[in-house]
């Protein structure tokens, strides 16, 4: 028997994830959650010596598919600004050995944006016609292909301050969906919004829910910076709460763990998960004050996307 695993880089990640129902895939997966068919550890966070950086382990069982896994993602701090990876490890629970190690650049774009497009399903109301996103890179191109058909959206607005000098991702973005509208400022996108996405790197807020003039979705993926946060954290307060798995999400996202510490709220008030509302378990919220929805990325979802990627290989 081969120890030696598939070896998928980038590009190859990039060609066969394009073959995959990425959402469907997920859906799948907080399924096998709310039935225990699947396991998500807390992430283990690794801290370099002297603040140079850290590495973020993301692990999980699909024992359906008869798989564990793990997701390592460093965060290296340098002059010239941080630099992140990530590749995920595929082992078999039946012979222990490992099948597949891929460059995770392309499953982490896609599974944080179908995750994020998975809670709007489940979340926003029926009737939303007002999307907008706040973010122009990959990751925030990837929110748009997976969400542009989820509802009848009537319009569609993105901001980001970096698209001003840059008419190719403009470009790229209106390829992606030519009804998208790009916006000059930040307020004028989100204003109205039955749905805000914020799809940034930012280590801090980027919008301010209480300056919205009617109850909206806010889905937040922020990045793996120390206590990052792209909502003030004692906004938590007025706003219904929900996010991708309760048990783990809590303890690492930058504003639940700020407004624990500083301003009361506390982690018990999280109205639901995706394993909830995929099994029915919460139902959609009513919308008389902001639904907050918080994301920190599963190991799992890597998991279920590598293992997807590994069955279509011949």
């Amino acid at each position: 028997m081969s120890s030696t695993p598939h070896v998928i880089n980038q590009a190859q990640a990039s060609e066969l994830l394009a073959q995959v129902d990425v959402p469907q895939i997920l859906r799948k997966l907080f399924h096998d959650l709310a039935t225990g068919q699947a396991v998500q550890p807390a992430q283990q966070l690794v801290e370099f010596p002297q603040g140079a950086g850290d590495f973020i382990n993301y692990m999980g069982v699909l024992a359906q598919d008869g798989v564990y896994g793990v997701k390592t993602s460093p965060y290296i701090v340098r002059e010239q600004g941080p630099l992140v990876t990530a590749w995920t490890l595929l082992m078999s629970m039946q012979t222990g050995q490992p099948l597949l190690l891929c460059d995770a650049g392309e499953l982490t774009t896609a599974r944080t944006a179908a995750t994020t497009v998975v809670a709007v399903d489940a979340l926003a109301p029926l009737n939303a016609t007002r999307l907008a996103i706040i973010g122009s890179g990959k990751v925030a191109q990837a929110h748009l292909h997976y969400v542009k058909s989820l509802r009848d959206w009537q319009s569609i607005s993105l901001y980001s301050p970096s698209l001003s000098k840059d008419a190719q991702t403009v470009k790229l973005l209106k390829s992606i969906e030519p009804r998208l509208n790009i916006i000059d400022s930040r307020e004028a996108a989100i204003q109205d919004a039955d749905v805000i996405m914020l799809c940034t790197s930012s280590a801090g807020p980027v919008i301010d829910p209480s300056s919205l003039n009617k109850p909206a979705l806010i889905t937040s993926i922020s990045t793996n910076a120390p206590r990052a946060h792209e909502v003030p954290p004692q906004s938590l307060n007025d706003m219904q709460v929900f996010c991708d798995y309760r048990l783990t999400t809590p303890g690492s996202a930058g504003e639940m763990l700020i407004a624990g510490e500083q301003h009361g709220w506390a982690k018990s008030t999280i109205m639901g998960d995706l394993a909830d509302l995929l099994s029915d378990r919460v139902q959609r919220p009513a919308y008389d004050r902001h639904v907050f929805f918080r994301s920190i990325g599963l190991g799992l979802e890597d998991i279920a996307l590598a293992n997807a990627i590994y069955r279509l290989l011949p």
